[in-house]
């Protein structure tokens, strides 16, 4: 039978097959999986931290949200120079500065003697976290370049990916509960001196032939702002409602500077972002699928924190550890995925499945109430919604960088992770609002209002969330299956029977044909 396996070529570098392989990639993962740990479980370890922070500081309830937002802003409007920034720097380069540079600023934060001066910390992160996130996926798609390794390695990076949020909740509230909020800060201080002593042994400094090609000064003002309102405009949402000028402005200013930034990528002589890149059908795919994952998970990480906090009374360490089954189960599927699933099947047939289990777990939370324990109620959920969530998220990562231009796997790679920020950002704004509206309605149709009423509006406002969650990985179920091409079309998952990258590749961001027996 025959495939198109694609591997990431450049005509100005040459084949991929032609590099020899490094004899160090997997101390590299370890490196870079290190690295992605620190920058996503960064957006969740503060959230835990929080109210220890405006106690000590003093900021009101109505700043509080900036602690986070300056975070999300910095990181989701910055991604895609970041990424660029790699493919033109050098991505050992880049890993090293964002390693530093998120370091310093988590050093500041952590000693911040004011609101300002964490929130500067914060949105300082984030602009050092755009850097150092596309550049560990772009090490990571650079330096596994045979089949059957890049598949096992690509489902390491995935299920810390997709397990970092919950690491952040653990780590967050051990810290705060053992030691001090300042420390979520500090600790990013000694994972990054161990990040950066391996990345200088141990990663690689892409090679690069030819002429060095220019930053894209324009596409890069025009999408930075254009991510920027977008972001903001859906904080916005969550903070001050729908009905905010401010929100539909920043959302109107965002679309015209989104697709300003696509007319001049047409035209731009070195566009920041070719459209070839997101056009491809099978990597659209794979970054709508980030994308509404993205905004589904939330509803589990926000709304099942408040209910096992609120409702059962459990503690921060004890929230954190609930989440420990999802994780083994997402490192689990992440695994069988990526080394036996997808290779046999594809991402056709994965993506969606795993959309499906996600869904189905969703639907289990709508069923919590106050009488509901964790054992019987909470857990299968969880365990099924990390099962589910390690079957997209490693195929999506992995099919989103196969075939680029070795030239634009920085910038292909931070993609990735816009979407993923992106549909955070709308999961934050959209179920914060419909559970918010669900709690007004079930207490001004339950008058008058007890505690217990109240904590019954707060379930209540839970399973809307959990709801429109389950109806988000529907909507993605539908997406991947109808966008992602068959195994026999166009781009594939590596094959691990499949031999590595041949030589003398004619097209650099095409597939090269090649017979699987």
């Amino acid at each position: 039978m025959l495939f198109r396996m694609t591997q990431i070529t450049s005509s100005s570098s040459g084949a991929v097959g032609s590099e020899k392989v490094s004899s160090r990639r997997w101390l590299t993962l370890v490196v870079v999986g290190l690295a992605q740990l620190m920058v996503v479980l960064d957006s969740t370890v503060v959230n835990i931290a929080l109210p220890a922070a405006q106690a000590d500081l003093g900021f009101s309830d109505g700043d509080r949200q900036w602690v986070v937002t300056a975070y999300s802003l910095a990181f989701g409007s910055l991604l895609l120079l970041g990424g660029r920034l790699s493919d033109l720097i050098g991505r050992k380069r880049t890993f090293i500065i964002g390693l530093i540079g998120f370091s310093v600023a988590s050093a500041l934060g952590g000693a911040a003697d004011g609101f300002g001066t964490l929130v500067a910390a914060r949105a300082l992160q984030g602009a050092f976290g755009a850097m150092l996130a596309p550049t560990a996926l772009a090490v990571l798609t650079t330096t596994f370049t045979i089949p059957k390794e890049r598949a096992r390695a690509f489902g390491i990076f995935g299920a810390i990916a997709g397990a970092g949020g919950a690491v952040g909740l653990l780590l967050g509230g051990f810290l705060t509960e053992r030691f001090d909020w300042r420390w979520n800060l500090y600790i990013n201080v000694f994972i990054a001196i161990i990040g950066v002593i391996g990345a200088a042994i141990y990663v690689t400094e892409s090679k690069r032939t030819g002429p060095r090609p220019k930053l894209d000064i324009p596409g890069t003002v025009l999408i930075s702002g254009g991510l920027f309102g977008l972001v903001y405009g859906f904080a916005n949402a969550e903070t001050e409602g729908w009905d905010a000028p401010l929100t539909w402005g920043m959302l109107a200013g965002a679309a015209v500077l989104l697709v300003a930034f696509v007319l001049w990528q047409r035209r731009a002589t070195h566009p920041l972002l070719p459209l070839k890149i997101v056009l491809d059908r099978n990597r659209g795919a794979a970054y709508s699928s980030v994308l509404i994952a993205g905004a589904g998970m939330f509803g589990i990480f926000l709304f099942v924190t408040y209910y096992l906090q609120t409702s059962l009374g459990f503690s921060p360490i004890q929230t954190g550890l609930s989440f420990l089954p999802m994780i083994a189960m997402l490192v689990l599927a992440a695994q069988l995925g990526t080394n036996i699933f997808v290779p046999r099947f594809g991402p056709k047939i994965l993506v969606p499945a795993g959309m499906i289990i996600a869904m189905v777990a969703m639907i289990m939370l709508t069923r919590l109430d106050l009488d509901s324990t964790y054992a019987a109620n909470v857990l299968p959920a969880l365990m099924i919604m990390g099962f589910g969530m390690g079957t997209i998220m490693p195929a999506s990562m992995q099919t989103a960088t196969l075939g680029v231009d070795r030239e634009f796997a920085g910038v292909a790679s931070a993609l990735v992770n816009t979407s993923q920020q992106v549909g955070g950002s709308i999961g934050v704004a959209l179920l914060n609002t419909l559970a918010a509206t669900a709690a007004t309605d079930y207490l001004a149709s339950n008058a008058p209002v007890t505690a217990t009423v109240a904590a019954n509006a707060a379930i209540a406002s839970y399973a809307t969330a959990y709801w429109w969650s389950a109806g988000f990985f529907a909507l993605g179920a539908i997406v991947a299956a109808l966008l992602f091409r068959r195994r026999g079309q166009g781009l594939s998952l590596a094959h691990p029977a499949a031999p590595a990258a041949q030589a003398g590749a004619s097209d650099s961001a095409d597939a090269v044909p090649m017979p699987v027996h």
